[in-house]
């Protein structure tokens, strides 16, 4: 696994219609309104943020778990209009021994359905695949969250099993997942 081009200088990669990019602090209103969002949250284990500068606290700490080599996340950006923050995209748990990262995903409500969030797992998973040299992407799911579901599939995560009262989430409690992974064989 090549850390080296997560790691070594902040990645920004791009599609058609988005650029996956560095959160920074100009885009604290953005990443408050996402967070500020209970349903943006409904299927996930981050609690909302109603406070702005908890937010403004948070962005610092995607620098420091980026710093850390633990975590990355970017925010997913409108191309169209530069500088509008459609969502964030992640990637964690990089286990360099199986060559193995989790991804993780979600997007301002006024940006559902719109294919932003299929469209950045497309990316990333290319860029996890080609240059960072992983084996396996995979996803946790809570089973009601129908609509990560489908961006998955249609990246061709395949779903390899429910995982019961196995994982504690902020604001859930104790939960049952479902697993989705691609290998890069599958990938190419």
């Amino acid at each position: 696994m090549n850390l080296e081009a997560v790691f070594g200088h902040f990645p920004v990669l791009e599609s058609e219609n988005l650029v996956l990019s560095k959160i920074k602090e100009v885009h604290v209103q953005d990443v408050f309104s996402i967070y500020d969002n209970d349903k943006v949250f409904e299927y996930c284990g981050i609690i909302p943020k109603h406070n702005i500068k908890t937010v403004e606290k948070m962005i610092s700490h995607f620098d420091r778990d980026y710093n850390k080599k633990s975590r990355i996340k970017w925010g997913i950006f409108l191309k169209s209009q530069e500088n509008t923050l459609v969502g964030i995209i992640e990637a964690m748990d990089f286990n360099q021994k199986i060559d193995m990262v989790s991804i993780g995903y979600y997007l301002a409500e006024e940006y559902w359905g719109k294919g932003f969030a299929t469209e950045s797992v497309r990316m990333l998973a290319s860029f996890l695949f080609e240059k960072v040299n992983v084996n396996r992407i995979q996803a946790e799911v809570m089973p009601a969250n129908r609509a990560s579901k489908n961006v998955l599939i249609k990246n061709n995560f395949m779903k390899e099993g429910l995982v019961r009262q196995a994982s504690y989430w902020s604001g859930k409690g104790v939960v049952d997942l479902e697993i989705y992974g691609i290998l890069k064989n599958e990938y190419v």
